[in-house]
This record gives structure tokens, C-alpha cells and sequence, in this order.
């Protein structure tokens, strides 16, 4: 060793060695080094227990803004070793990305087409219709169709929200074009822009109600069945996730809805663990 390192290590005397002070230096690089590679293997292991990893979520917007925050949030701060993606997608691409192995959990409508899947209930809101207070035109309306809608300017949603695909998707079936006059990324900014008689709009309900508290918009209930929005949490094969992939998933089942549902939600999961 002296002789690949280039340097004494040891004093040889007729009493004994001792080592010199490269000889100490190297010891203490070596145990560095060993306690380092234990480290090392101690965090390996935790990705072959399942107990360290990146979960690939993808959501809907409803699901992510209104849903995902609260209990994302508290998953992340009890799992310090626990890392999550999540994206945006329309309910239609996170199917598709679950079954091409892409994504690990995703959360869509229960309307989508998701029967290669396992499903479990996650949260029920449903979409309704802001205009500003301001406006006679509604005055009396308690609720409106999506056509009578689309009579107004409409302020949408940014260019790839999942959100804005749907109302789009429902506005081609019946024929009507979207007058669009901006695009916003959030839901209070949209509700702001309705209470300063911009346009009209469609939110969750559970966001209308929010901020009908400190703004001037109506609510008004959107006469359409597809406005019922029941999400789902969806894996392709749960017994074959990571561990820490299979806790997200409890955890988000369990602790989903604002509504005081939870607790369904939760004895749902866990019929399917026998």
C-alpha cells in the first residue's frame, strides 16, 4: 500500500509500528469511505424494500387543485423519502398512461373508460356556472344550460388544462363555439375576472362557493348531467406497486374528500386488502 500511495504509512520500530501522520490521514479517509459505502447500501436497500422512490402521479384539474394540496401535502412531509411527480393530464391520457406503465397512480372522471383498472373512490364535486352579480341577464336564474352559457364571452382555462378540454369536448357536441377571451391558470383568478364582468365561466363547485364568500359572482347550478363529477383513484395492479406507491394510494383513498366521506373511502380500500 505504501508503495501505490507513494508515502510512509507506518514507522517500523524494534518496539512495535506506529503509524505515521499519512498513516492516520489514511485511516480517517478510510473510515469515511466505509461509513459512506454503508450508507450507501442502507439506501439501496430502501429502494429494494420499496421504502424510497418517485411516485408518477397524474390528475385531472378538478382533482388536482381542488382535491390533491391537503393530503399530498401531509403524505410528503410523514414520507421524507418519498418523492411524488404530478402532471396534469385529461382523464382520457392518464388511462392510457397507467396501462403504457407511464404513470403510477392517477386520479380521472368516473365516467372515463377505466375498466382495466383498479378503481377506488376518491371524491365527488360537481361543475357550475360563475357570472358576475352585476349582470340583470341572469337575475332570477338558479341554474343554466351550457348552450345559454356560451351566449357570453367565456374565460377559460390555459392551453392544456384538462379542465378546458372538457368543457370544449361538451361545447363540440352541441355545436357551439367557445367566444374565449382569455385563458387563466387558476381558479380565483378566473372567479376575479368573473366579478369584474369579463365574461362568464365554468369552476367546481366547491371553488365557486369558496370564493362567493369575498367576490361578486353567482353561482348558478350547470343543467347538464355530464356537470357531476365523480373521480376516481386509479392503479393498473396495486399488488405489484412499490411499497411506497401502495401507501400514497391508502393515504390518498383515506383521506380524499373534504365532505365528511372519508371514512367510506377508507373501509372501501380496505375490503379490497382481503
Amino acid at each position: 500500500m505504501e508503495d501505490a500511495v507513494g508515502v510512509c504509512l507506518f514507522s517500523r520500530e524494534r518496539l512495535g509500528v506506529t503509524m505515521t501522520d499519512a498513516g492516520v490521514t489514511l485511516l480517517r479517509h478510510a473510515r469515511t469511505l466505509l461509513t459512506s459505502m454503508q450508507k450507501m447500501s442502507d439506501d439501496l436497500d430502501q429502494f429494494a424494500n420499496g421504502l424510497r422512490g418517485t411516485v408518477r402521479l397524474l390528475a385531472n384539474t378538478h382533482a388536482l387543485t381542488e382535491y390533491l394540496p391537503v393530503p399530498v401535502g401531509h403524505f410528503l412531509a410523514s414520507h421524507p423519502n418519498v418523492n411524488i411527480e404530478i402532471e396534469e393530464r385529461p382523464s382520457n391520457e392518464i388511462i392510457s398512461a397507467l396501462m403504457d406503465g407511464i404513470a403510477d397512480i392517477g386520479i380521472v372522471a368516473a365516467t372515463s373508460d377505466n375498466a382495466s383498472l383498479q378503481t377506488f373512490p376518491f371524491a365527488t364535486d360537481r361543475l357550475c356556472a360563475i357570472v358576475p352579480a352585476s349582470r340583470s341577464a341572469f337575475a332570477g336564474q338558479a341554474d343554466i344550460t351550457l348552450g345559454s352559457l356560451l351566449d357570453s364571452d367565456f374565460i377559460g382555462y390555459t392551453s392544456g388544462s384538462a379542465l378546458q378540454s372538457y368543457i370544449a369536448d361538451h361545447a363540440q357536441r352541441i355545436h357551439r363555439k367557445i367566444r374565449q377571451r382569455i385563458e387563466l391558470g387558476s381558479f380565483e383568478a378566473i372567479c376575479r375576472l368573473v366579478e369584474n364582468d369579463v365574461g362568464v365561466s365554468i369552476v367546481p363547485q366547491s371553488a365557486a362557493r369558496r370564493y362567493k364568500r369575498t367576490m361578486a359572482i353567482r353561482v348558478l347550478s350547470l343543467d347538464e348531467e355530464w356537470a357531476l363529477r365523480d373521480m376516481r383513484v386509479c392503479v393498473l395492479d396495486r399488488a405489484s406497486m412499490p411499497a411506497y406507491s401502495q401507501q400514497l394510494l391508502a393515504h390518498l383513498v383515506a383521506n380524499a374528500s373534504p365532505d365528511g366521506v372519508s371514512d367510506v373511502f377508507a373501509r372501501a380500500f380496505d375490503k379490497t386488502e382481503g
